[in-house]
């Protein structure tokens, strides 16, 4: 009987995390000054901040801290965001970051649920705690670990049943931040309030006065101040007595980016349908020359805005060149390459037909062919950002499983609006016009119906339910109420014909730019 072969079992790679003992916290802020000195990050931004919250009321009341941080997921959603893998993930689980190739397109931030990750404003790459990994590497302590007076800091692995914070861990109870998200964070409180856990815990102060200092500028529209606006979340009373506010990480360019999108998928899509459908003449100017036009001029423009966007614009070919595929940035850029492939070969043949160079038939064979792939290329344009913003864990309201036919459906409602302008202009005929005045229509209506059900429906979680106010009564509502009041007027489009399609554009660029940046207006840290 032949030996069996005893191989010693391969050691398992650590998995570092990091316990905060706040029972032991004090409050002294040195981690935030040491981390600042060894990591030179500028004034202004932080790796790690103490936050405190001032528990019950008077005369019983005791301040309580958290030290808050990256929280070292083992399933980073920054990561998975991340187009050109500049966050990745060590073999020992720490979340590290290569500024070299960030590219600054703040995927990362808008991933993270914890609001951990900031843009450096000297170098505009992404940054955050990364457990001082170029310390732990020659056998040092991170900055803030060796720098804190009552040892309320531990880093240590948590697959080494010596270790402190394995001890810890296993053996004692402990918190997680937002674990609903599914994001297994190696951050663990010891001892913490839940008033300082919950980002909507703590009420904000009165008139903005925190302990030591205000939140910026109250009219600066992306800064995203701490603390429940209006009441506190926890059982206990509790005030936020400071913490450190936060720019939402996609301002109007990405707004805008939405709405020229959909303009460039529905003017081709919409065509292309009513051309099967017998309503567009398939030899007629507006489908085989002005859609496939609108369609690669408005994806030009989309990729413009994308592009300058970028805090790295001149680094926007990595997305090609180090290409992450988890990351629906890279997914959405080969998605619009393609369409736009797609629609180029669409007119180009429509060209060369109308040119008599390609024979009526092979012509007719081959627009028939291109206008259906055309078309899934063009709904994939208009529904891949609900994948996207889906990868944005930290953003609630964007959660929602109805986002991408509410996207298809406002892409058929600037389309039909665009192509009804031309039509009103003179390319095309009364019974095309009819039949685009039909789509406006029926589009706005159901555009408004999801809408209605968005913002009227119990949402099951508190980040959504105030992203909604904020969208509905907050600092968004003017551009909300605009955007519904506009659309509405384009309901009546097959009475008042092309005088509806501005009313359409404008208000669906209104209600965009309230939907995107109302997702971003909740504390999550």
């Amino acid at each position: 009987m032949a030996a069996v072969e005893h191989r010693p079992a391969q050691p398992r790679p650590a998995r570092m995390v990091k316990v905060l003992d706040q029972t032991r916290c004090i409050g002294c802020h040195a981690c935030t000054t040491a981390c600042k000195s060894e990591n030179s990050v500028p004034v202004g931004v932080t790796r790690t901040y103490v936050k405190s919250v001032e528990v019950g009321t008077f005369p019983q009341v005791r301040r309580s801290f958290q030290v808050t941080r990256c929280n070292q997921c083992s399933d980073a959603p920054c990561v998975a965001a991340c187009p050109t893998a500049a966050m990745y993930q060590r073999p020992d689980g720490i979340v590290d970051f290569d500024k070299s190739i960030c590219i600054g397109c703040k995927a990362c931030m808008a991933a993270c649920p914890y609001d951990a990750i900031f843009i450096n404003p000297d170098d505009h790459s992404a940054e955050k705690c990364n457990l001082c990994a170029h310390r732990l590497e020659i056998g040092l302590e991170p900055a803030c670990v060796s720098v804190c007076p009552t040892e309320a800091i531990l880093v240590g692995d948590l697959r080494d049943p010596a270790s402190k914070v394995a001890q810890i861990v296993h053996r004692t109870p402990v918190a997680v931040r937002r674990p609903e998200k599914g994001t297994q964070p190696g951050l663990f409180y010891l001892g913490a309030h839940q008033a300082t856990l919950d980002p909507l815990a703590a009420r904000r102060p009165d008139g903005g006065l925190y302990a030591w200092a205000t939140q910026g500028d109250p009219s600066d529209r992306q800064l995203v101040g701490s603390g429940h606006p209006s009441h506190h979340n926890s059982s206990a009373a509790a005030l936020l007595s400071y913490d450190v506010p936060h720019r939402a990480p996609w301002g109007w360019r990405v707004s805008l980016y939405t709405w020229t999108k959909g303009i460039a998928a529905g003017a081709l899509a919409v065509a292309v349908v009513l051309g099967y459908l017998g309503r567009l003449s398939l030899a007629g100017p507006l489908l085989r020359y002005v859609a496939p036009s609108v369609a690669l001029g408005l994806l030009a423009v989309t990729g413009v805005l994308l592009i300058w966007d970028l805090k790295h614009p001149r680094r926007f070919y990595l997305i090609f060149t180090r290409h992450q595929w988890r990351s629906w940035l890279v997914r959405g850029s080969l998605v619009l390459g393609i369409y736009g492939v797609l629609a180029s070969a669409f007119l180009v043949v429509s060209v060369l037909a109308g040119l008599s160079v390609i024979p009526s038939g092979p012509a007719d064979a081959s627009e028939q062919v291109l206008g259906g792939l055309a078309l899934a290329g063009a709904v994939g344009t208009a529904c891949y950002t609900a994948f996207l913003f889906a990868q944005a864990k930290a953003r609630d309201l964007w959660q929602s499983p109805l986002l991408p036919p509410h996207l298809a459906l406002q892409a058929a409602l600037a389309g039909a609006a665009t192509l009804l302008a031309f039509v009103a202009a003179g390319v095309g005929t009364p019974a095309s016009e009819t039949a685009l005045e039909t789509v406006l229509a029926v589009a706005a209506g159901g555009h408004l119906l999801l809408v209605a059900g968005e913002v009227t429906v119990t949402h099951p979680t508190a980040h959504a339910h105030l992203a909604v106010a904020e969208m509905t009564r907050g600092r968004y509502a003017r551009y909300f109420w605009a955007g519904v009041a506009l659309v509405a007027v384009a309901i009546a489009a097959p009475w008042i014909g092309v005088a509806a399609v501005p009313f359409a554009l404008v208000g669906l660029l209104a209600h965009e730019h309230a939907y995107v940046q109302a997702g971003q207006s909740v504390p999550l840290a």
